[in-house]
């Protein structure tokens, strides 16, 4: 699954080079707020964590712009029976519709997240019984803002669309802050 998204990121990504008006390629970092949602038997705080990667950006026109992007990101959330802490691989692949000039931007895509580690470490006892599932998918949805010499501000909310823990409904929710960087 993980190459044949990959390969999909990358036909994409070449396709878009080819049509593109304007190409950057940066990093960004921030913080995520996430918690889990839907899920039956327990309830959950948010966990705070960070964020951080690279992203390639395609212009089309002076309002459209596609943004692949590949992140690690630190997910999960705290309940009463314990901390449940699940990192990502997260491919987001961000459609960018831009109000005001080349500044102002609405966002919408999906997400494709591949777990790099998951740590439940009040379930030692009964950790074989509490797994994280190995893939998630979710979408996303927020604003951004282009400044100038590069700098990129953007607000997301992930809604997730699978089951992250097994047998309990949970999907995760995730909002973030992340401040980026275009080298071009």
């Amino acid at each position: 699954m993980m190459k044949k998204l990959l390969v999909l990121v990358m036909a994409l990504g070449m396709f878009g080079i080819s049509q593109a008006q304007e190409f950057d390629v940066g990093i960004k970092a921030g913080v995520n707020f996430s918690q889990f949602q839907d899920a039956k038997n327990f309830d959950s705080d948010s966990r705070t964590g960070l964020l951080a990667g690279a992203f390639v950006g395609v212009k089309f026109s002076d309002r459209f712009a596609i943004q692949p992007e590949i992140l690690y990101s630190q997910q999960g959330g705290d309940s009463d029976f314990g901390d449940y802490h699940i990192d990502y691989v997260n491919v987001p692949v961000i459609f960018k519709f831009y109000l005001i000039s080349d500044v102002l931007n609405v966002q919408a895509g999906p997400q494709f997240g591949f777990v790099a580690n998951d740590d439940f470490p009040e379930f030692e006892a009964i950790e074989e019984q509490v797994e994280a599932e190995s893939f998630d998918i979710s979408a996303a949805v927020g604003a951004g803002l282009d400044l100038p010499f590069g700098l990129r501000v953007d607000a997301r909310y992930n809604f997730g669309f699978t089951e992250t823990i097994e047998n309990t409904d949970a999907k995760n929710g995730v909002f973030s802050l992340a401040l980026g960087y275009s080298f071009l």
